[in-house]
């Protein structure tokens, strides 16, 4: 499987209007432990390039993955949704074997 992470256009428009407004660079994505199901997803911002870091960048946006999330996360695809119960990011994970009902937490 590769190290490929789909982000969807929606997504990439939303990613770069709050990049805009918190004037950063780049998103970064990351795996914790913990979470309801086992691994939690973080999303923040960042200036810096860390050394254990891959830079993925895309029409619209770059992306800052360390190198013990992209293991866990490699082939997802990220959506930005809006649905009745608010907006969102949302990650379909092949890997995740399963999720809690939020949608932030996995497991595999």
């Amino acid at each position: 499987m590769e190290n490929n992470i789909e982000i969807t256009e929606s997504a990439q428009n939303h990613i770069g209007k709050i990049l805009i407004s918190e004037n950063s660079q780049y998103f970064r994505i990351t795996v914790l432990g913990g979470g309801c199901a086992g691994f939690q997803y973080k999303f923040d911002f960042s200036e810096n390039v860390n050394d254990d870091d891959l830079i993925f960048e895309y029409k619209k946006v770059k992306v800052l993955i360390d190198k013990t999330s992209i293991d866990l996360i490699k082939g997802s695809k990220i959506d930005y949704v809006n649905e009745l119960i608010g907006s969102s990011f949302k990650i379909s994970n092949p890997q995740a074997s399963s999720s809690c009902g939020c949608g932030t937490s996995f497991s595999i």
